[in-house]
């Protein structure tokens, strides 16, 4: 004898099925994929403003470490002021094993300054400081990066709690790349 077919779907119950599945593929979107965020501060002005919206891909790392120049977001590290769930923003400028300076205004990488178009004023400072946290990664003139870290900075670098201040930012850390700015309209595009 023939089984008796399912009697159909209430279109509630459909209904309620449909966003039920909407709500976890959201949730698992935004976990694993992609997240918006806003900018609270002017760390990293001109690049990003205050009030910029941003999506926030969070698939690479998974793949390979941040590089150079990406703006990542991160948990912050223990030293700094910030605490989670809060996260920051900021530049990549050193991976493990570089060799890093700050000297009369110009950021120097194994050596070589950089050429940072993006940089709102050259930095007022001198680093390695005797008093930084990162000073006992210091071989003298400057500082070295260890494994599995990041050196991280603001791009208004006189207005930035960065790696110059409070230290290395794991790689563990970071949640994701910033990739594209979604608000406000007139300032649409990439990172």
């Amino acid at each position: 004898m023939p089984e008796d077919p399912k009697p159909p779907k209430s279109k509630t119950r459909e209904n309620v099925e449909s966003l039920i599945v909407a709500l976890v593929l959201a949730l698992a979107i935004r976990t694993w994929v992609v997240e918006p965020r806003f900018i609270p501060s002017e760390s990293m002005v001109p690049t990003l403003l205050v009030g910029d919206r941003l999506l926030i891909e969070k698939v690479s790392r998974y793949f390979h470490p941040p590089d150079y120049g990406d703006v990542i977001v991160f948990d912050p590290p223990p030293a700094s002021d910030v605490k989670p769930p809060d996260v920051l923003i900021k530049r990549v400028i050193g991976k493990a094993g570089d060799h890093l300076a700050v000297r009369d205004g110009k950021v120097y990488r194994n050596g070589l300054p950089l050429t940072e178009p993006y940089e709102r004023n050259p930095p007022l400072y001198r680093m390695p400081d005797p008093g930084d946290p990162i000073a006992r990664f210091s071989t003298g003139s400057d500082v070295v990066v260890p494994p599995d870290s990041l050196f991280v900075m603001g791009d208004n670098r006189n207005n930035s709690a960065d790696s110059h201040i409070w230290g290395f930012l794991p790689v563990r850390n970071v949640v994701g790349r910033a990739f594209v700015r979604f608000w406000p309209p007139n300032r649409l595009g990439g990172v």
